[in-house]
């Protein structure tokens, strides 16, 4: 969880484009783990991808038994779904 946090911070100082670099060798120590997944959608939201920020913020909901957070992601997935299909991204 420390390199998750690492990879928004980076993220943070020099754009999502390096934070999204960072979690690539993540996925080997984390396996399917949906707080990776949660990450990764935000930083490719950040970076105006918001298709596989969708498919990344749907995986993540997946992953977790926490209603209130599979909401939570579910609804960011839906709200870049309803962007790309108003002509946004």
């Amino acid at each position: 969880m420390v390199s998750l946090n690492r990879a928004v911070a980076l993220a943070m100082a020099e754009g999502p484009a390096a934070g999204l670099a960072l979690l690539e060798g993540l996925g080997e120590r984390l396996g399917d783990h949906h707080r990776l997944h949660a990450v990764r959608a935000h930083l490719l939201e950040e970076a105006g991808d918001p298709a596989s920020a969708a498919t990344a913020y749907r995986a993540a909901a997946a992953g977790t038994r926490n209603i209130r957070e599979q909401q939570y992601l579910a609804l960011r997935a839906a709200r870049l779904a309803g962007v790309r299909g108003q002509g946004g991204w």
